[in-house]
């Protein structure tokens, strides 16, 4: 038997709450669904702009350990699966997430961080890596 007061796991429970700053917050926040984005970039071509995506957000604003607590929690996620986990160090930080996945956050200062969906989830449409012919000029 279920508790009276219980509700469902997973994107069903992701109901905003109020933040404590004011604003709308999703503490059960969820990696986003399947999409798709144009051109379909390979693989090692979505990777290489992460990496640069985490390498240069910074320095258009907001805090530096912010990023740096946003990173660990979507690499932890990505890596593991441990959604809990990546919640716990969104949580520890203060950020407020003003999204349901987690695309736009807003730490206790109010500075604003928009982070794309392909670095939070890998597109359906990945193109194939192009094949090499091992010829070297």
């Amino acid at each position: 038997m279920g508790c009276i007061a219980s509700t469902p796991a997973g994107e069903a429970n992701n109901k905003p709450v109020t933040s404590s700053v004011g604003g709308t917050h999703y503490p059960n926040w969820t990696l986003p669904p399947p999409f798709k984005i144009e051109p379909p970039p390979t693989l090692s071509e979505l990777h290489k702009k992460r990496e640069e995506f985490w390498d240069t957000q910074p320095s258009y604003g907001g805090s530096r350990e912010i990023w740096d607590v946003l990173k660990a929690a979507v690499t932890s996620a990505q890596s593991s699966g441990d959604i809990q986990t990546a919640r716990l160090f969104v949580e520890s930080a203060g950020i407020i997430v003003a999204t349901p996945h987690l695309t736009v956050v807003f730490d206790e200062r109010g500075a604003k961080y928009d982070i794309p969906r392909w670095v939070l989830a890998t597109p359906t449409n990945v193109a194939p890596e192009p094949e090499t012919n091992g010829d070297v000029a």
